[in-house]
């Protein structure tokens, strides 16, 4: 799939979907602000069917690849009972980073939908477009900004009681 063809508006029933799941990766972001960890919550969906789910533990696990998305397509590719995650759909409450950008690649998602972008470190337009580069060997389309606003004031909120 051409990067062109992933910044063509959803139809109004995946625009509905694409709603939907963002709140469910927002109640997933809760989890991890509630466990102290930045807000980030990920799910994989297949078939309109949640096949994985994540969120932010890098803290809590003492791994630096915990984030929202891994954790999410390791449990999608456990229940699939594969690493190629072909036809799959992740969402995402933050822009991803390069690290989570480059494994929705080399599990071959075939569509990522975000919330927030990242102006520091996202890796799906705003700093990088690791996602839809065509040095790489698959592209994912992009749906950006769905629930933009509800993402990033979540995120906003949480690091205005850390400073």
């Amino acid at each position: 799939m051409s990067g062109s063809e992933g910044d063509l508006p959803a139809p109004p029933a995946q625009a509905e979907e694409d709603v939907r799941w963002m709140r469910h990766a927002l109640g997933l972001a809760a989890r991890a602000e509630a466990a102290g960890e930045v807000p980030v919550g990920a799910c994989v969906v297949k078939d309109g069917v949640l096949v994985g789910e994540g969120w932010n533990q890098p803290i809590f696990a003492n791994d630096p690849t915990a984030h929202a998305e891994i954790l999410a397509l390791r449990a999608a590719a456990e229940r699939i009972g594969s690493y190629r995650l072909v036809g799959t759909t992740l969402y995402v409450t933050l822009e991803p980073c390069a690290m989570c950008a480059g494994a929705m690649v080399h599990a071959r998602v075939a569509r990522l939908v975000y919330g927030a972008t990242d102006p520091k470190t996202g890796a799906a337009g705003s700093v990088f477009d690791i996602v839809r580069s065509e040095r790489l060997n698959h592209r994912v389309a992009c749906e950006p900004g769905v629930l933009a606003e509800e993402c990033g004031m979540l995120l906003r909120g949480f690091f205005a009681t850390r400073r």
